[in-house]
């Protein structure tokens, strides 16, 4: 399925990308410098909005199919595509001032795992940027329709789950979180609108 998930991302998302995905997106990367690392880039959707004052971009997206959009978006830009996931990154500690996630700990296979090497390849005092869906925590209904839908969406959705707590996990992995916020992902399905946002100190 990861061709057709590739194929059909971008279509998929452009409702929420046009209602809220693309201002959060260029809120939270605008202020970043220096070494910048994004795990799971995708199709590339943070190309864009990445800022000038960054010296080196490297974008890490394990699918192939998605890679291979991702590549073709990156020709002619300053940017290092490679084929790492974000649970084994191959990059020495204190390599990046910054790491991106936007719409991925929803799908790595071990987030504990992810979050760890993140950390690692932080600099002291560098910070996660991120972008995620999560579970409902403050809605009954919806979290009680996510556990009934994720065995199905998974599989669908490569392996993206829609109960995880990623704040909570990215705390637990030793980050400070800092300007966090809680918004509905709109214009997309109301099982995966709770989203969370912001940035967290290593």
């Amino acid at each position: 399925m990861s061709w057709l998930l590739a194929a059909l991302y971008d279509p998929m998302m452009k409702a929420a990308e046009d209602a809220c995905l693309a201002a959060w997106r260029a809120e939270l990367l605008a202020p970043l410098s220096g070494a910048v690392l994004e795990i799971g880039a995708g199709t590339g959707a943070n190309l864009a909005r990445y800022p000038k004052t960054i010296t080196r971009l490297v974008l890490a997206e394990p699918d192939r199919a998605m890679r291979r959009r991702l590549a073709a978006r990156a020709v002619g830009r300053a940017r290092e595509v490679i084929g790492a996931a974000a649970e084994n990154l191959p990059f020495a500690d204190g390599a990046f001032d910054f790491v991106v996630s936007t719409l991925v700990l929803c799908s790595v296979r071990d987030p504990a795992a992810a979050l760890a090497e993140m950390r690692r390849v932080l600099k002291p005092g560098g910070r996660l940027v991120f972008i995620e869906h999560v579970a409902a925590t403050d809605n009954v209904g919806r979290l009680r329709w996510q556990k009934l839908l994720e065995p199905i969406w998974k599989p669908l959705m490569g392996n993206c789950h829609l109960t995880r707590r990623t704040a909570e996990a990215i705390r637990t992995a030793g980050f400070a979180l800092d300007e966090v916020k809680r918004e509905s992902l709109r214009k997309t399905i109301p099982i995966a609108r709770p989203s969370v946002r912001g940035t967290a100190v290593r």
